[in-house]
């Protein structure tokens, strides 16, 4: 049992310069006791299935999260099978979370936009083939597939995660998923109001609100960290958001538009074909400081570390159940976890 199943971490946050970065990362994250590493994904050196291997073949303890993958970008039987896979190397450590994706990458893609209904459609036909059930003939908006099956001895239950920032993502997810992952640079009236959308949903289901996880993603990046890392770190990461999915970040937060079209028009970010926070120079992030809302950034754990664990102690407050401190190394949250140790509610 780890000292802190409360907390969180992403390996390789951000841009990685090397994927061999993970092992330490774990083996840091799990010695801490922090309780679950979060496996994001990128078209690059990141790919998530390859990760989570790693990530089981280095811990004994620590949770094993994909933090998260896209239904859409795996066929069901082969992430039914991933995710078999990583239950059986870790005794049980894994819980599959998945997410919309970006609208522009995946048209970039080729591949449709993941609607609510796939989702739902999908994660019901991995519940099934964990079951041990044989799939026949199914035609619903995860797509058809005359036969699907894993393993019929099987009778088991795939945890699964649902990254979600939208109302419609948020009440699926009470209804039908174990964990929830909000979104990074949620103001605290954006995640109350997300946790309450998820319980909510959850007993219309009939199901026990408590039994549905939900995790704060939250940017901890204590003043122990070199200025440069910093600026990649926040103001880094939330331009990048906003290059991704702007409209949806103002959209959930309540934010001013005006603000948005302004970011998008700055020299350091118009006709950028790449992510922000794998690019940008300190230069040009101070550039952006300048334009992006202070009250913006605010929604984070900064300062000094006893600070850091004052901020990701109230996201427990707020009613969220685990907090992912996002954006920092197991090593470099070290200080920050120390200080919460003493904090811990």
């Amino acid at each position: 049992m780890s000292e802190f199943p409360e907390l969180g971490f992403y390996a390789l946050a951000g841009h990685a310069d090397s994927s061999r970065d993970l092992l330490q990362e774990v083996s840091d994250g799990e010695a801490m006791g922090l309780g679950t590493v979060f496996i994001s994904e990128r078209y690059n050196r990141k790919e998530a299935a390859a990760q989570c291997g790693a990530a089981a073949a280095v811990s004994e303890t620590i949770t094993i999260t994909t933090g998260v993958t896209n239904s859409n970008t795996r066929h069901p039987l082969v992430a039914a099978a991933f995710a078999l896979t990583m239950q059986s190397l870790t005794g049980g450590r894994f819980v599959l979370g998945i997410g919309r994706g970006i609208p522009m990458q995946q048209a970039a893609m080729g591949i449709n936009q993941i609607t609510t209904a796939e989702m739902e459609d999908f994660a019901g036909l991995l519940r099934r083939l964990f079951r041990g059930e044989t799939v026949m003939g199914h035609d619903g908006p995860a797509g058809r597939y005359p036969y699907l099956r894993l393993d019929s001895a099987l009778d088991e239950h795939l945890p699964m995660g649902l990254a979600a920032f939208g109302e419609n993502t948020l009440k699926l997810a009470g209804r039908c998923f174990d964990e929830v992952i909000l979104h990074t640079y949620f103001t605290d009236e954006t995640v109350v109001r997300c946790v309450e959308t998820v319980r909510s949903a959850a007993e219309q289901a009939g199901r026990d609100p408590s039994d549905v996880r939900v995790w704060s993603c939250f940017a901890t990046i204590g003043d122990h960290l070199p200025y440069e890392d910093r600026m990649m770190k926040t103001v880094g990461r939330l331009a990048t958001y906003l290059q991704g999915y702007g409209e949806l970040m103002l959209s959930v937060n309540r934010w001013d538009p005006a603000v948005l079209e302004r970011f998008r028009e700055h020299p350091v970010v118009a006709g950028r074909l790449g992510a922000i926070d794998a690019s940008a120079t300190t230069a040009e992030l101070e550039q952006l400081a300048e334009i992006i809302p202070a009250e913006w950034f605010a929604p984070s754990a900064t300062g000094t570390p006893q600070q850091c664990a004052q901020a990701v102690r109230h996201q427990l407050d707020l009613g969220c159940d685990g907090v992912i401190m996002h954006g920092a190394t197991p090593a470099e949250l070290a200080p920050v976890v120390a200080a919460y140790r003493d904090r811990r509610p």
